[in-house]
């Protein structure tokens, strides 16, 4: 049981220095040109397996 609160405070403490210490909001940035780049390359294969699909189909 000590053991599971020792890990918990050690998680909390580590969440607390992220978050206090301006990290938080670099990674937040960060987060949202990945999903920038991935809803694009999603458009992107989706376009390039559709015309692909119509190229075998024909």
């Amino acid at each position: 049981m000590y053991g599971w609160a020792a890990t918990l405070a050690i998680i909390a403490l580590i969440a607390a220095i992220l978050g206090f210490g301006g990290v938080a909001g670099t990674f937040a940035h960060l987060a949202v040109i990945v999903f920038v780049i991935a809803l694009i390359l999603t458009a992107v294969f989706l376009f390039l397996g559709w015309t692909a699909a119509k190229k075998i189909a024909e």
